[in-house]
């Protein structure tokens, strides 16, 4: 039975369409929806909706339900839309009339929300774990190899001298300003919508919505209508910081195509990182980086798709925003396995012998002109005439 099953029923076509592949995406969702509900059971206990032995039923309820679905054992049916339908004809089958009271001072829209803030909260910490593990196999690499020097480039020109260190460093830095993003995310999202119920609130019943914040870990509970409105505005929050992420591994991943060919040979990735062709017996090719790069604009796409759904809604609950939901989870599901492939690689990266000798071949006389010229400035001469003057060297 669904959550608002009235007493006819609707068009199977209609049914389908607006249900979508939510049943799929929200097995993602099961856990925290039920440690959603248990939050609220006890809520519901503690301002004396529900009896204390109802209470203890739940939650047990609720419990097997999140071991179910560790061990894939819990499965959603189109029938049931979504995992927060199946969770409740779970709860009314095993315990009957009182599986029926879990949704007492609650809506379906409230208790999508805060299954989807808790999932974001967790998977926002985890991409933060993974990028500290990358940013661990970047110095590594610097504390081994970091003295090589190599050319730094502007305008895909040689322009002065770089080195090792100073190439993987401006990674090193750039995913700490990352993690300063996920952090500023992390703190935004933490308010339970939990109490909310259709964007409203909820009448008649004197419901504690501080209780439900702290028993979930939220820092605070938020107004009524703002919880609503923040769907999707969050989520576009939360892809633009996994846009952030990517354009990170966007531009290592260039690099590392760029100075792995054998026009320039700086490092070497490992055989058994890189694909072949079915026609060239001698390719070996880059394709995962290739692949990586690419993604960052599966992710940017992602977020425009959910900014443009956003936009022109009333306030208020609108169906449009059961839309944002796959946009986010791709966005996050792919940022976190590009890393993931990112550290494999930059861990099996190697500089070869042949590599260092490419790297020292590669630091030409014209990587020093602007050092040459400053000695010329250090001596007297205007920085415009010694400019000038090395310049003529380099014709």
């Amino acid at each position: 039975m669904k959550l608002w099953q009235k007493n006819y029923n609707v068009n199977k076509d209609i049914e389908a369409f607006t249900v979508g592949n939510d049943y799929l995406l929200d097995q993602k969702l099961v856990k925290y929806d039920c440690l959603a509900s248990i939050a609220h059971a006890k809520m519901l206990g503690k301002i004396k909706v529900l009896k204390k032995q109802e209470v203890v039923k739940l939650v047990n309820a609720l419990k097997q339900i999140i071991n179910l679905q560790s061990a894939g054992k819990f499965n959603i049916k189109q029938q049931d839309e979504d995992c927060h339908t199946a969770i409740e004809n779970f709860l009314v089958n095993k315990l009957g009339n009182i599986g029926k009271k879990i949704h007492t001072a609650r809506s379906r829209n409230d208790q999508v929300l805060v299954a989807l803030r808790l999932y974001e909260k967790y998977e926002l910490v985890e991409t933060k774990q993974l990028l500290s593990a990358l940013k661990k196999a970047l110095i590594a690499v610097i504390k081994k190899h970091g003295s090589i020097q190599i050319p730094g480039y502007t305008h895909m020109q040689k322009a002065m001298p770089s080195s090792i260190k100073m190439w993987l460093g401006s990674f090193v830095y750039a995913i700490d300003d990352d993690i300063q993003q996920l952090n500023a995310t992390l703190k935004l999202i933490d308010q339970s919508p939990l109490g909310s119920a259709a964007g409203f609130g909820v009448p008649v019943f004197d419901i504690n919505k501080k209780y439900t914040a702290k028993q979930l870990g939220f820092s605070k509970s938020m107004q009524s209508m703002y919880s609503q409105m923040s769907r999707g505005k969050f989520e576009a929050n939360i892809i633009n910081v996994m846009t952030q992420v990517m354009v990170t591994l966007n531009k290592l991943a260039t690099d590392m195509i760029m100075f792995s060919m054998k026009e320039f040979g700086y490092i070497s990735l490992p055989k058994q990182f890189c694909t072949g062709s079915s026609i060239m017996p001698q390719k070996k090719n880059p394709d995962v980086l290739e692949l990586v790069r690419a993604k960052y604009s599966v992710v940017l796409g992602e977020e425009f798709k959910v900014k443009s759904m956003v936009s022109n809604l009333i306030s208020g609950y609108n169906r449009d925003l059961q839309l944002t939901k796959e946009p986010l989870m791709n966005s996050i599901e792919i940022t976190k396995q590009c890393v993931k492939i990112m550290v494999l690689i930059v861990n099996g990266t190697e500089l070869t012998k042949e590599n260092k000798e490419n790297c020292k071949k590669a630091m030409t006389p014209e990587l020093y002109a602007t050092e040459e010229a400053y000695k010329l400035v250090k001596k007297g001469m205007s920085f415009r005439d010694a400019y000038q003057k090395i310049g003529e060297k380099y014709k």
